[in-house]
């Protein structure tokens, strides 16, 4: 079925088109060209029947269409039900290792609306921004299409402090299926995720704006200078995060035991971690950083063990980290923010086990830790 979209309403941001008319003509003369996007489940294509009719490949698809002479790398770097705090601290190993030329991000339905967001996604940006490889980014929200809500006011800040394209979901798509002149459950069979229909809606608002540029393509624009990158319009202490897990980290070790199954994917989330089963069990770390992030796995399979997180030995801001999920669509990569805006310098992380169960099904899984400057 066809809908009527007003997919020119989508731009809420122009931003400078310089680099992403730099990309098109490396394509255009044949150059090849990497793409790549960074997001949550909607962009690793959760509810498209197949990958290929995932939004983030349906823009893939376009730069195939419209440079067959170029070669066209596609880099799909969404893993569901994550942020910006934690695409931040992996998009240097999922995505710029790449040396993409053309970066796609997408968090909006995933960070919430809130001045701790904006900064995380600022410091994600930061962090795409001035990689060496300095690709062309474009900035994308979705929406949810129950009532509207998404992390755009807060993001759409960082986008214009940036000024970096944003194209928007909630501009185009929602008006439409507010007024019921598209029926939600079309389009989305949960009202967060896009069925194939959903998808690509969201890939058209998305081309529709490279044609845009790609008509505008020869028309002069002028570049940034470095001299104009902004100074950050947050505290931007999530810049440089580092995740910490048994393959870049020599944590002490009391009862904790290494995961020693390799990630072969990245969406093989509960890997390079540690396990533990036993009230007692310890794990510390001395990381130099400005605030401290827990990754761990709730379990859909219950019950599991409970660990409790102390910075610096201050027991009285002690947080615990349960490892029973109480919903039920399955085993959830949980990220608990610990600390922030501490005084820069090394900082002691323990992890320690403390209530256990005679019937607990699985051990409690420590995924990483992540250190924040």
């Amino acid at each position: 079925m066809g809908y009527e979209i007003q997919t020119k309403r989508g731009m809420i941001n122009r931003g400078n088109w310089y680099k992403i008319k730099e990309c098109m003509k490396k394509a255009r003369e044949g150059k090849a060209v990497t793409t790549g996007f960074l997001g949550g489940s909607i962009t690793q294509g959760s509810l498209s029947s197949t990958p290929e009719t995932c939004y983030a490949y349906l823009v893939y698809s376009w730069w195939k269409e419209k440079f067959p002479k170029s070669e066209i790398t596609f880099i799909n770097a969404g893993i569901g039900g994550t942020t910006s705090q934690f695409g931040v601290s992996r998009v240097e190993d999922h995505l710029l290792k790449y040396k993409p030329d053309f970066v796609l991000v997408e968090f909006a339905v995933n960070d919430d609306n809130t001045e701790f967001f904006k900064e995380t996604y600022e410091g994600l940006i930061r962090r795409i921004c001035t990689d060496q490889c300095d690709p062309a980014i474009l900035l994308m929200n979705n929406v949810r299409y129950d009532d509207g809500g998404n992390a755009e006011e807060m993001h759409l800040q960082v986008a214009k402090a940036y000024q970096l394209p944003m194209v928007s979901m909630k501009s185009t798509i929602w008006p439409e299926v507010e007024t019921g002149r598209i029926e939600r459950s079309e389009i989305t069979p949960d009202n967060l995720h896009p069925n194939d229909a959903g998808h690509a809606l969201v890939a058209k608002v998305i081309t529709d704006f490279l044609e845009k540029v790609y008509q505008d393509i020869d028309k002069e624009e002028e570049p940034l200078a470095k001299k104009d990158f902004p100074d950050p319009i947050t505290a931007n202490a999530y810049q440089n995060s580092i995740r910490y897990q048994n393959n870049n980290s020599s944590p002490q070790i009391s009862g904790f035991v290494a995961d020693p199954e390799p990630q072969e994917c990245i969406r093989e989330i509960f890997r390079t971690g540690w396990t533990a089963g036993c009230k007692g069990d310890k794990i510390s770390f001395l990381i130099d950083c400005t605030g401290i992030a827990v990754q761990y796995r709730k379990s859909v399979r219950k019950p599991t063990p409970i660990a409790r997180v102390v910075v610096d030995d201050n027991e009285e801001q002690a947080v615990l980290l349960d490892g029973n999920f109480q919903e039920d669509w399955g085993d959830c990569l949980y990220i608990d923010t610990i600390t922030r805006h501490m005084e820069p310098g090394k900082h002691k992380v323990e992890i320690s086990i403390v209530e256990t169960h005679d019937d607990d099904v699985v051990p409690f899984y420590l995924v990483s830790v992540i250190g924040s400057n």
